[in-house]
């Protein structure tokens, strides 16, 4: 009996899909923390501790019940549970039994993060559990309600007004404004796209492209005389990366708009078909605010004005502004190399939340936006800690971020949304497991973010994961550019669907350039990208590519993923060595469909190989099949299926076909239709007589994906 009619016959059909390393990791972590999560029957000498916190509660009250019942009921706050377990453990020396805080729904809004210390901790056999009363939804939110809106008109439109006292007196900024659980649009120019700039004055031949200016000058007509300029800011879009610039001055005689910070790289003319075309929009000048959905802070006054949706009720709005940068602070003992460590979270949302540059800040995050740029859930010296069905949404920066020695930690079935930046940061060490998560609509503010983020990590797990509508890319890992060593290795990213990136709807345009559906950098070795779906990547000019191993990928496995509909290929290696690209499908590529490029003036030796390539299909209907650099003849082509919809002759690097097989590459491999359902409309199953079977090529199962 084979593996699916076993599982079938168990009534377990569905892991068919699942791929072996997660039914592993299933079974061993339910062996693992099977006594963690177990809760004692109440005859044992240490039964369950649960405590109960609602937004109705009190403080003063026990939070030993669910409900008020005789002057008695949940505690008020998530703080004065936390505090009520550390009690607990001084009378009982130490944690004796698991427990449960169980938060009822409503919103819990913090006047500060939560912080969670050492002293916070479960342990390997009681864990301390934070999560959801029975089907309510709990919402932990750093934002505040903003009340007494009053109907103005502004712009000839009837408004909704109201004074913030602290926005006025520079006690509170934001940048993020929520209608009924909707994220309101920051009044911007123009309404969609982006503008072009004319040129830089201050940029000379030998100005380098790191180097930033501070001032650009824009074309004839493009900005008007607005008042009160200094309101607004200005985004400017280079290369990988966007620039955050609050307005100095536009002045109309010299076509200059200048500002108090360089952007973080070079601004070069918009009309450069290169990568480093500067593009730019404008938010927050009060003339902007002239649609539904629109809102405007005018902060030298404190006033925020908000033009109403159709059917908005002034009277019932429910409207939120961001205060926290961090909604939950998990930080271990740095001096005492201590952990926070045994924690589970269930069924919480996290919300409101909003990083932003001091005023004195250099406004640069650079590539990915993780420089400087925090989680909503900052973990620091945390480990053996666990998310589960969780959301976290409606913030300005990553979701949740482990910021420095953190290991062993997952996130499980989670769901991140309307996020400022990206879900998951990963800065070092690893171990961690980022299993069936939902992560879309990010890099709304700071554009460069990424999905998933993984630095200098190793030993992780990406699976199953769902990535769409991201500006940049969806998965990224390592942290160092070119061949030096380094600790990343041994990460598994596999069984993850990840689509339309590059913009954010199909009416937007492509910012960003230097762009892919799965991202790596520097010498990884054990590192496996397999079995992922990956289709629409976009990019501005330069980028857009599927699996993108950037500057020194090495010693990667890539295999049996299918990707298309990408900009430039479905595949681009960048100086890098001993990699294996093997049974994947890579099909409609508008510019291209492979992509090599090295260095200029690298000193690479002469026996080594980039990538071996066999057992591939590459299916095209436009572009080139090679791009980039294929002169030297650093790399093994083999067994591969090429088919070109197309009248013309398929031309490898400008050699025919019989030319290119000459010089001893793709000898086994043939060009012959593989015979997919429907590729139109990504359906890339094979028929049974399909000619790629000839070549060794095995299917990949993407049900369940």
């Amino acid at each position: 009996m084979n593996r699916r009619t076993f599982l079938n016959w168990l009534g377990l059909g569905w892991l068919v899909s699942v791929s072996p390393t997660i039914i592993a990791l299933i079974v061993a972590n339910t062996q693992d923390s099977s006594a963690a999560n177990q809760k004692a029957p109440e005859s044992l000498e240490f039964p369950e501790i649960v405590f109960y916190v609602s937004p109705q509660g009190n403080d003063a009250w026990t939070g030993k019940q669910p409900a008020i019942q005789a002057g008695d009921g949940a505690f008020a706050t998530i703080t004065r549970a936390r505090d009520a377990i550390r009690e607990l453990k001084q009378q009982q020396g130490g944690i004796k039994q698991p427990v449960t805080v169980f938060l009822r729904g409503g919103t819990y809004f913090l006047p500060e993060p939560l912080s969670l210390t050492t002293e916070d901790s479960g342990t390997k056999d009681f864990l301390i559990t934070y999560k959801a009363y029975e089907q309510e939804k709990p919402i932990i939110s750093g934002g505040r309600m903003i009340k007494n809106w009053q109907i103005a008109t502004l712009n000839d439109q009837t408004v909704w007004t109201t004074n913030l006292a602290e926005v006025k007196t520079k006690q509170w900024s934001f940048h993020q404004l929520w209608v009924n659980g909707d994220r309101a649009q920051r009044c911007r120019y123009p309404k969609t796209g982006y503008l072009k700039v004319d040129r830089a004055p201050d940029v000379t031949p030998n100005t380098p492209w790191q180097e930033g200016q501070t001032r650009f000058k824009f074309r004839p007509g493009d900005l008007q005389p607005w008042q009160e300029v200094e309101e607004g800011e200005a985004i400017i879009i280079t290369r990988w990366v966007e620039s955050r610039l609050p307005i100095k001055e536009i002045d109309q005689a010299s076509q200059i708009i200048s500002f108090d910070h360089p952007s973080i790289y070079r601004i070069d003319p918009g009309d450069s078909d290169s990568s480093a075309a500067g593009i730019y929009y404008l938010e927050n000048i009060g003339e902007f605010l002239t649609d539904p959905g629109e809102w405007y802070l005018e902060r030298k006054s404190g006033q925020v004005y908000y033009i109403p949706l159709p059917g908005e009720e002034i009277s019932q709005a429910e409207i939120i502004a961001p205060v926290l940068s961090k909604l939950v602070d998990l930080s271990g003992e740095r001096q005492a190399e201590q952990f926070v460590e045994y924690l589970w979270f269930e069924n919480i949302t996290f919300a409101h939340g909003e990083w932003y540059y001091s005023q004195g800040d250099r406004r640069s995050l650079g590539q990915a936006a993780v420089k400087g740029l925090t989680g909503a859930i900052y973990a620091e010296r945390v480990r053996f800690c666990t998310w589960k069905q969780c959301a976290i949404a409606h913030i300005s920066n990553y979701g949740i971020d482990f910021a420095d020695v953190c290991l062993n930690n997952k996130i499980l079935e989670c769901q991140f949304f309307d996020l400022g930046a990206g879900a998951i940061k990963i800065a070092n060490y690893g171990n961690h497991q980022i299993i069936g998560c939902h992560i879309y609509n990010g890099g709304l503010i700071f554009h460069a973010a990424v999905a998933i983020w993984i630095g200098s990590a190793a030993n992780n797990l990406v699976a199953h994961n769902h990535i769409h509508h991201f500006h940049y890319s969806g998965i990224s890992v390592g942290w160092t550019w070119g061949s030096a060593d380094n600790p990343t290795e041994n990460n598994l990213i596999e069984f993850n669907h990840i689509h339309d990136l590059g913009k954010l709807a199909d009416s937007d345009l492509p910012l960003l350039n230097d762009n892919g559906g799965i991202y790596t950098l520097g010498v990884q070795p054990g590192t496996k990208i397999r079995s992922n779906l990956i289709h629409d990547i976009q990019a501005y000019n330069f980028g857009g590519w599927g699996i993108y191993l950037d500057e020194g990928s090495s010693q990667i496995i890539v295999e049996n993923n299918t990707v298309y509909r990408t900009r430039t290929g479905g595949f681009h290696l960048h100086q890098g060595r001993d990699n294996i690209v093997r049974n994947n499908i890579f099909a409609f590529g508008e510019l291209s469909q492979l992509e090599r490029t090295l260095k200029e003036n690298s000193l690479e030796d002469k026996e080594y190989k980039s990538f071996t390539l066999e057992n591939n299909i590459i299916y095209w209907h436009q572009g080139d099949l090679l791009a980039g650099k294929w002169a030297d003849g650093h790399y093994v082509f083999n067994r591969n299926l090429y088919w070109y919809d197309s009248d013309r002759p398929i031309r490898f690097g400008g050699l025919s076909w019989q030319e290119w097989q000459r010089r001893g590459r793709d000898a086994h491999s043939i060009i012959a239709d593989p015979m997919f359902v429907a590729p139109e409309r990504g359906d890339f199953r094979l028929k049974p007589n399909s000619p790629a079977l000839k070549i060794g090529f095995q299917a990949t199962n993407f049900v369940g994906v």
